[in-house]
């Protein structure tokens, strides 16, 4: 074995080109010849020992997956695909260097505390990226060992994982297996074996499998599919990256474009620093033009070349600290910190986040495509209802005793699945089990179980029983059955005798037929009444039964009708037939003996929350292969379908042209009969993801096509036409739910890929973005609950970064300008840069998420990140901050009683501007026009420890920083006077409220509908009001308390308490009045 081997394997192993496979395996000898090439034996299988040789040969049998990627690359991706880190680090190295060239003592400082942000803010992304990674690793572990194969090797059966499985083995296959790798079947029962390709080729029903017969079957069989009927022997010719699963997994390999977020925060970060570059630029251009005019005093001698180097210097030194200042470098962490947060909770409500974004890019999903069976429905088939020999099913247990065996032999021969011992488990095809099942109940137990009577039909032996397996095309299955070596086997005859017993009776073979009803009931000529007679069917009659199918379609129920045919020996030679003669001979003047209508239910809690869902602006589609009567039955059970609603089959929607399916989109709710194409295209007309770029691109999706005449005519179009299709180009953010590999691409192309985690297959996993670990509808609405909540937490950050970042800025503009050094020194920036961003990002980055949230509607994909009222907000707040500022910074020494510009003066600043963004973190809670400072305070546990940090912080800088900080302690009066002028921020956030700006109505998708709120819920005035009195209350409470425990003077009584109210107001306005005493002005002393 060598090379040549594996490509003459590959010659017969093409995807959907059985023509050519067949020719090819012909070539190669047929099986004899395949079996002779692999070195193998149908009967002894492999040596184990040549296992390392076709390991080495023919590759292993695991998932082509990429290496996981080590904590370094992760890290370094961290800092390479994020625009706002790599601003970072550019004004970190320009600050560094020119810092240490002015300073070499302390000029670092600004440089360093920019690169230990980016350093924190790398650590922690490149940390839950590698986390989540081995995460999902684990899960694909567990998932491949539990996969167990049984293969022949050395002449024995072992039981082994899929991935030990190699090219060559004989692998024994038997319903409800999952086929380990590709492979040509060798041997299988009289029946043949039935595989389920729908999770790899998209097709809906079995298929067919038999062994090699010059090209009229076919013997091939694929991995990752399911063995729904019939058993046999197979040998391994494709495992790993050679399998047709592992072809279409390595397809996969093309990344979808950002998300709305990273776009957005993108957009942000690059807003910023042009904002921080024009007012840098200014400041530089406005310093150099006083310097030049000598519009103030000026101690450098411009003479000289080295003066005009000095004043350049010190110019281009601010202009690189209003750079520093604007740009925030707390964003990407309080992202990644949000992120991360609610990953680890979401896992609790069974959403595995693969990629951090998603858990955001959820909370803005406009559309959610679903599937139905599993997802909506618990994937458990039951027979609910029925007419048996005109008998409905609530009174079956009236039914006579050849008609209930009639039915009882149908459903148990008719059947290849079966039921575990003791449970309600069902191997294989689920509908099948559903109607074992209802062989169970009371009603329909006979003296033989279904086991019992499928051994009776002898299936496989010579003169027994023959199989003819679900046909896709017909929609139907025959068996045909020796009536009479059946009832030799209930009478207790011998297996071994039976047949003997048979023929000296006489062989009546009965032909037992299965399928969709509406085709079942055209080919029947008689129907069989509830004494078990037979009469002739005529048209009322068959009209009748029709209005059953037609009431149980409506009803969302599978409909299989169940009929006989005896005598058939009579009409063909029963034991050479094949089933092409089958259907013409024998399935046709059949005998209807029932009608069954099977539900998959749906899960009770769906339709509340496709309510939910459609509540929150996001349009829910069902995408599905049931015929369309009975999809939009489900549809309209579970709430999908609504009274304007289209529904279409796939072959219908293949037709449209791109503008005809757009056109139709706001309103296409179901698409039944649907391929996983299908999926794929209405995805990407949705999201415009993964369209064809150019004509070289949309002619590989059309090599028979022409670029001219059918670009616009073929689905899914392309870039171009998509965009100038849409009101700015944009597109709706799409969640797609997949469980088969087929899904793949879907999954990739949407927005967020939802993957199964008990169904979904590796392939739909690894093309997921969330794997849905209960396979529960319910989990993806818990999904974008946490979406929008991480969405929103961030918003509530940049609303207190910016209105750090704006007074910060405008301050050291304006006082460089004004010839005054900034007041806030590098140290203390650093603690507001830094400390206050990573704290601020802990704190607003980790609120937990409210069900309001659900009440509004998703946000465009193009909307702003900031919206109308954060901007208000932001203005109020900033405008406070900076007259605050300007009038500690003017009128501050005197209020103080301390010398201007000395430490003293600036510690009191300093302090004050803290106080300010901590009490203003409350405001930031709420991003609309609520306003609850304490809402659900408790419930955020990192809020209130990050408070309590930050002032201890604050704190230690003042009171034990010393000449590092550039602060000296202050007295408790002072303690006190500037935290309170710090919480006027809070009764601000009130008043600032009252100013009626709301959020643009072209920021949401959709339309408006009733019962849902805009971005913040409508609150009173009143109960405004009332939340501000019961912060004042709290607040001065707590000052009383602190008076209390630390003055000796004062009791825990009421006098106490109002003497210490008094006296703080007293003070308040003593010092105010001190301000225009000219007695008591103070000599700008500066301290050095």
């Amino acid at each position: 074995m060598d090379e040549s081997t594996l490509a003459s394997l590959l010659t017969m192993n093409a995807p959907q080109a059985l023509a050519s496979n067949q020719k090819a395996l012909k070539k190669l000898g047929g099986p004899d010849g395949l079996l002779d090439l692999l070195e193998t034996s149908l009967h002894d299988g492999i040596a184990s020992a040549s296992i390392s040789e076709r390991t080495g040969t023919f590759g292993a049998n695991f998932t082509p997956s990429a290496p996981p990627p080590t904590f370094l690359s992760l890290l370094i991706d961290s800092v390479v695909e994020d625009a706002t880190v790599q601003i970072l680090i550019v004004s970190a190295l320009v600050s560094l260097a020119v810092g240490v060239y002015d300073d070499p003592e302390t000029g670092w400082i600004e440089g360093a505390a920019i690169i230990a942000a980016v350093v924190i803010v790398a650590f922690v992304t490149a940390g839950n990226d590698y986390q989540k990674e081995q995460q999902f690793r684990k899960l694909e572990d567990v998932a491949v060992s539990a996969k167990d194969v049984k293969v022949i090797r050395d002449g024995e059966t072992h039981e082994l994982s899929s991935k030990e499985v190699v090219v060559g083995d004989v692998v024994l296959l038997e319903p409800g297996d999952k086929i380990p790798a590709d492979g040509v079947l060798m041997l299988c029962d009289a029946g043949g074996v039935v595989a389920d390709e729908s999770s790899l080729t998209g097709e809906i029903d079995g298929v067919e499998k038999a062994n090699f017969d010059n090209s009229k079957t076919d013997p091939f069989v694929l991995s990752g599919c399911n063995v729904t009927s019939g058993s046999g022997h197979m040998v391994v010719v494709a495992v790993g990256r050679h399998s047709q699963w592992g072809v279409i997994k390595a397809s996969l390999e093309k990344e979808q474009a950002q998300t709305p977020l990273q776009e957005k925060l993108d957009d942000m970060a690059a807003m910023i620093g042009y904002i921080g570059m024009a007012a840098a630029a200014a400041t530089f251009i406005a310093l150099m033009a006083i310097r030049f005019l000598a519009l103030k005093n000026n101690t450098i001698d411009l003479s000289s070349d080295e003066g005009w180097f000095a004043a350049v210097l010190e110019a281009f030194i601010i202009a690189v600290t209003i750079v520093v200042v604007a740009v925030p470098e707390g964003l990407p962490l309080a992202v990644t910190i949000s992120l991360a947060f609610s990953t680890k909770k979401m896992l609790k409500d069974n959403n595995l986040i693969r990629h951090l974004a998603a858990c955001e890019t959820m909370g803005n999903a406009t559309n959610i495509c679903s599937d139905k069976t599993g997802t909506l429905t618990e994937n458990k088939m039951k027979v609910v209802d029925g007419v048996f020999g005109e008998v409905d099913f609530a009174d079956a247990g009236t039914l006579s005793a050849d008609v209930k065996t009639r039915v009882v032999e149908c459903i148990a021969n008719c059947s290849t699945a079966s039921v575990e011992s003791g449970t309600n488990h069902v191997i294989g095809n689920k509908t099948e089990g559903g109607m074992l099942l209802m062989l169970q109940s009371a009603e329909w137990k006979t003296e033989r179980d279904y086991h019992q009577i499928r051994d009776a039909s002898r299936f496989g032996e010579v003169g027994g029983g023959r199989i003819f397996p679900f046909s896709s095309e017909k929609k139907s299955m025959s068996v045909l059955v020796d009536v009479n070596a059946s009832a030799a086997a209930a009478n207790g005859g011998k297996k071994s005798t039976r047949g003997k017993q048979a023929a000296a009776a006489g062989s009546s073979f009965r032909l037992y037929h299965k399928g969709a009803a509406e085709r079942v009931l055209e080919n029947c000529a008689f129907y069989t009444t509830k004494n078990g007679d037979v009469k002739k069917m005529t048209a009322a009659k068959k009209k009748a039964f029709n209005k059953y199918i037609h009431e149980y379609a409506l009803r969302a129920l599978r409909c299989i009708a169940l009929a006989h045919r005896d005598d058939c020996q009579d009409d063909v030679d029963v034991h050479t037939i094949d089933g092409e003669t089958c259907a013409e001979e024998l399935e046709h003047g059949l005998t209807l003996d029932a009608i069954v209508g099977i539900a998959d239910p749906l899960r009770p809690e769906v339709p509340g929350a496709i309510k939910v869902c459609q509540r929150a602006g996001i349009t829910v589609r069902m995408v599905t292969g049931d015929n369309l009567e009975t999809a939009v039955a489900i549809a309209k059970e579970a709430g999908i379908m609504t009274e304007d609603g289209i529904a279409m089959e796939g072959a219908e929607f293949r037709e449209l042209t791109p503008a005809q399916l757009d056109e139709i989109l706001p309103n296409l709710q179901v698409l039944a009969r649907s391929s996983p194409n299908d999926k794929n295209i209405l995805v990407q007309r949705l999201n415009g993801a993964l369209l064809p770029e150019d004509e070289e691109a949309w002619k590989a999706l059309h090599p028979l096509a022409n670029w001219k005449k059918d670009k616009d005519k073929l689905l899914p179009g392309y870039v171009a036409e998509w965009k100038a299709a849409r009101e700015n180009g944009v597109g709706e953010v799409v969640g797609v739910t997949g469980d088969g590999t087929n899904d793949g691409p879907a999954l990739k192309a949407a927005d967020v890929g939802l993957s199964m985690g008990i169904s979904g297959t590796d392939v739909a996993k690894d093309a997921s973005d969330i794997v849905i670990l209960d396979d529960n509808f319910t989990s993806i609405v818990k999904a974008v609950l946490w979406g929008r909540s991480v969405y929103d937490n961030i918003r509530k950050f940049l609303q207190f970064q910016l209105t750090v970042n704006v007074v910060a800025l405008t301050i050291t503009f304006v006082s460089s300008v004004g010839g005054y050094a900034p007041p806030l020194n590098a140290v203390m920036m650093l603690w507001v840069n830094l400390i206050m961003d990573t704290m601020g990002a802990l704190a607003l980055g980790t609120e937990p998420p409210s069900e309001s949230l659900l009440l509004r509607r998703p946000y465009k994909r193009n909307s702003s990140l900031i919206s109308l009222p954060m901007w208000r907000n932001i203005f109020f707040q900033s405008v406070f901050q900076l007259i605050l500022l300007g009038w500690l910074l003017f009128e501050g020494p005197e209020f103080f009683t301390c010398a201007d510009g000395s430490k003293h003066h600036f510690t009191l600043l300093f302090n004050a501007f803290v106080f300010a963004q901590i009490f203003n973190e409350f405001n930031a809670r709420d991003i609309g026009d609520t306003f609850d400072p304490l809402n659900k305070i408790l419930k955020s546990p990192m809020f209130l420890g990050v408070i309590v940090s930050t002032i201890v912080g604050q704190y230690c800088i003042v009171e034990f920083g010393g000449d590092f900080t550039s602060t000296v302690p202050l007295t408790q009066e002072e303690w006190v006077i500037t935290a309170m002028m710090g919480a006027f921020s809070v009764p601000l956030g009130l008043f600032m409220r009252l100013v009626p700006i709301s959020e643009s109505e072209s920021s949401f998708a959709g339309e408006k509908k009733e019962g849902q709120a805009e971005a913040g819920s409508k609150q009173g005035l009143g109960e405004k009001i009332w939340n501000l009195l019961v912060i004042a209350f709290l607040g001065l409470s707590a000052y009383v308390i602190y008076e209390v425990q630390t003055e000796e003077r004062y009791g825990w009584d009421v006098v106490s308490c109002q003497k210490i109210v008094l006296e703080l107001v007293d003070g308040w306005v003593e010092n105010y009045n001190s301000i225009d005493n000219p007695d008591l002005d103070v000599v700008a002393t500066p301290e050095l």
